[in-house]
């Protein structure tokens, strides 16, 4: 009994553990997602603008994070392009969400042919890498902003189609469901009453696990030259235009725009994390 009690302790030691990194990771990324919104607008355009008397200026307290080969301050280049890669993102991840949402539920209620047809649908995009799909779609939107983001909208949703299907099938077994059916429910009242409300966890996870994926892909494909014009400040593209200089000691112009990257992305991949933790089932008694 004594170990048992042990072993009970310890898992809702874990747990509490587990609910306060949650928080505190949600606090970490909304604090972050404000100081980048709030700096993006008090920082304005004025460091956007050619300056070449500042050419090439290391870090200081004029510029904190130097300036580039044509004096535009690197702090305003970076805040603005990490807001941008975030719009971006959260555009896509949302979109992304919605359109899982509608096929999984669409293969739980329409059926065994729909069920058929949506699965293997996930099949086919799940066989082509992501940034490969990603880069296809974007060429044949025209690329630019528009392109990437609806690139990332139908590139990032099978994973998480197959998870809401797989809840939603599951769901169809449950009593109340049963008894709505037989009581002549259709399959769209069933669908937005009794399922949609059950996965709501699930796709807020989602959300918050497609997230940070968007940003790297929008960035990996903005690097590669075939998202956004060069005049806009996306990290993709301050990546790429910094190669070109590194080997002449400016390292500032890769660091700390990869570091923001970097923040961003952990940031919001912890969260997701520990809320998945949290709506698993097994975990419901920490």
């Amino acid at each position: 009994m004594s170990q048992l009690a042990a072993v009970q302790q310890g898992k809702t030691r874990n747990g509490w553990n587990v609910r306060k990194r949650a928080y505190v990771s949600a606090t970490g990324a909304g604090l972050l997602l404000v100081a980048i919104g709030i700096g993006s607008w008090l920082l304005g355009s004025a460091g956007l603008s050619v300056q070449l008397d500042n050419r090439n200026l290391p870090p200081s307290l004029a510029h904190l994070f130097g300036t580039d080969w044509l004096g535009r301050d690197m702090l305003s280049r970076t805040v603005k392009g990490l807001a941008l890669s975030i719009q971006v993102g959260m555009l896509g991840a949302a979109c992304s969400v919605i359109i899982a949402a509608v096929m999984g539920l669409m293969a739980a209620t329409l059926g065994k042919t729909a069920d058929r047809i949506i699965t293997w649908l996930i099949d086919v995009f799940l066989s082509v890498p992501h940034l490969v799909m990603l880069i296809l779609i974007a060429f044949v939107c025209g690329g630019g902003l528009k392109g990437v983001a609806i690139g990332i909208m139908l590139t990032h949703w099978p994973s998480l189609a197959r998870l809401i299907r797989a809840e939603a099938l599951q769901l169809m077994s449950a009593e109340y469901v049963l008894v709505s059916r037989k009581l002549g429910r259709s399959s769209y009242w069933v669908a937005t009453r009794h399922l949609a409300p059950h996965l709501l966890p699930q796709l807020l996870v989602g959300f918050l696990l497609l997230f940070p994926h968007a940003v790297l892909h929008e960035a990996a494909v903005t690097f590669l030259g075939l998202g956004m014009s060069p005049h806009q400040p996306a990290i993709g593209i301050i990546l790429s235009e910094s190669m070109r200089y590194l080997s002449t000691g400016m390292w500032w112009l890769a660091v700390f725009p990869g570091l923001g990257l970097l923040a961003t992305v952990r940031a919001f991949d912890k969260l997701g994390h520990y809320l998945r933790q949290l709506v698993d089932p097994r975990n419901a008694h920490l």
